[in-house]
């Protein structure tokens, strides 16, 4: 009998451990809308902007030769989530996941001083 019971515990651990589920981490970043809403001003010196914001992925010049700062930032975000169960010795799995995107563009145009003279931003998510 003590036997029995100890193959039914064995059992039940077994499937408990089967059970799980997946978690998707997210990493958080600097660059954001709200830090560009709230903290990029006209006027703002390139070196604020750098401490804020980062470095740019592009830099180039207008017309005037005067720099323009762009960002932009894709990220996807995957969630999956699997499900083990045991039944004695029968075993079932169910894999699900689910995938989203956000891109955030930024341009910050400069004037002759290295000053935020006009900036825009454009998000999305899907």
């Amino acid at each position: 009998m003590k036997r029995a019971w100890i193959v039914v515990g064995l059992c039940l651990s077994i499937a408990a451990a089967g059970c799980g589920g997946g978690t998707a981490a997210i990493k958080e970043d600097r660059l954001t809308v709200g830090k560009v809403q709230g903290e990029i001003k006209v006027g703002l010196p390139a070196s604020q902007v750098a401490e804020l914001l980062g470095s740019p992925n592009i830099v180039t010049t207008d017309e005037k030769r005067r720099e323009v700062w762009i960002y932009d930032k894709v990220s996807t975000l995957r969630a999956e989530t699997s499900v083990y169960g045991t039944l004695i010795l029968l075993g079932a799995t169910s894999t699900e996941s689910a995938s989203s995107q956000r891109t955030l563009t930024i341009i910050i145009k400069y004037d002759e001083e290295k000053k935020v003279r006009d900036f825009a931003y454009n998000y999305t998510q899907f």
